[in-house]
């Protein structure tokens, strides 16, 4: 089986030595997507709520671009930095899944990238055809 990187402008580029996302047997696999608006790299605002809108617009642009959407995520790992914001993530959350809602994890870290509040990665299929 072979794997294709997915690159595109229209999610934050990668930095490191890493894939945006890679597509493998009719499968996507997304690296972690943050809160970083492609167009200035700046991060999406201080408020939680903002930044859990922006990372998720992020995720459905890469998987648009990969071929799938948001609708074809079987599952997500969310990492977020406080627990606390939990409840606020979901309320975002929400707004781009529909049910059946992906499978989920999602654990507290101590840091993230560029000091951001979340970031979410995902495993999705392909739009068929």
């Amino acid at each position: 089986m072979s794997k294709i990187a997915v690159s595109t402008k229209n999610a934050p580029e990668a930095i490191g030595p890493y894939s945006q996302a890679i597509t493998a047997g009719g499968l996507v696999f997304t690296s972690g997507v943050i809160p970083v608006v492609p167009d200035t790299g700046m991060i999406a605002g201080a408020a939680i709520e903002d930044q859990a809108r922006q990372a998720f617009t992020n995720l459905s642009m890469l998987l648009k671009d990969a071929g799938s959407s948001m609708d074809n995520v079987m599952k997500t790992t969310l990492f977020i930095k406080d627990m606390k914001d939990f409840k606020r993530i979901n309320d975002i959350y929400a707004l781009f899944f529909k049910e059946p809602y992906p499978a989920r994890s999602c654990v507290e870290v101590a840091r993230l990238p560029k000091d951001v509040k979340l970031e979410i990665e995902a495993i999705a299929y392909k739009n068929p055809g």
